[in-house]
C-alpha cells in the first residue's frame, strides 16, 4: 500500500494577514480554490522547491463559530532555513515576536497571526551562539 503526504491545513481568521506572515517565511501561493457554495477559500502556500509539501490556509467567509475550539490537537509547523539568525531578525523587523529565540543557533519558535506555532530550524548543524539571541529570553508559549 502506497501513502503520499499531501498538505497540512490550518484555519485562518484573516486570509490576507496570514498570507503576509507566511510570505515573511518565504512561502508563496501555488494554488487557490474559492467555493461560493461552501463559502470558503483554500490557499496553498509552499517554499520555492517544496511545492509538493504545501501548507493549506482555510478561510471560512462567515467565520469559524460553531467549530471545535481544541485546534484538533495541532502541534506546530516546522521549516528549515539557511540562517536562522537572519530569518529571526527579518521576522522581528516585520513585527513578529520571537517566542523562543535561537539561543542554541539551531531552533526558534514564533506564532502566526492565528496563534499557530511555527518551529524554525537551522539547516545542517547549529550556528555558533551569537548575540542578541544567546541571552534573549523566551516570551509567552510556543
Amino acid at each position: 500500500m502506497r501513502v503520499k503526504y499531501l498538505h497540512t491545513m490550518v484555519r485562518v481568521s484573516d486570509l490576507e494577514k496570514s498570507m503576509a506572515f507566511y510570505a515573511l517565511l518565504g512561502l508563496h501561493e501555488i494554488r487557490r480554490h474559492e467555493s461560493e457554495a461552501g463559502r470558503f477559500t483554500l490557499v496553498y502556500l509552499a517554499a520555492k522547491g517544496d511545492e509538493d509539501c504545501p501548507l493549506e490556509l482555510t478561510y471560512n467567509w462567515d467565520g469559524d463559530e460553531g467549530l471545535p475550539s481544541d485546534s484538533r490537537h495541532f502541534g506546530h509547523l516546522a521549516y528549515s532555513m539557511g540562517n536562522i539568525y537572519e530569518m529571526c531578525q527579518h521576522l522581528m523587523d516585520n513585527g513578529v515576536t520571537i517566542n523562543r529565540p535561537p539561543r542554541d543557533g539551531r531552533m526558534a519558535f514564533v506564532r502566526s497571526p492565528d496563534n499557530i506555532s511555527i518551529e524554525l530550524l537551522q539547516e545542517g548543524g547549529s550556528l555558533e551562539p551569537a548575540e542578541p539571541w544567546a541571552s534573549m529570553e523566551s516570551i509567552g508559549t510556543w
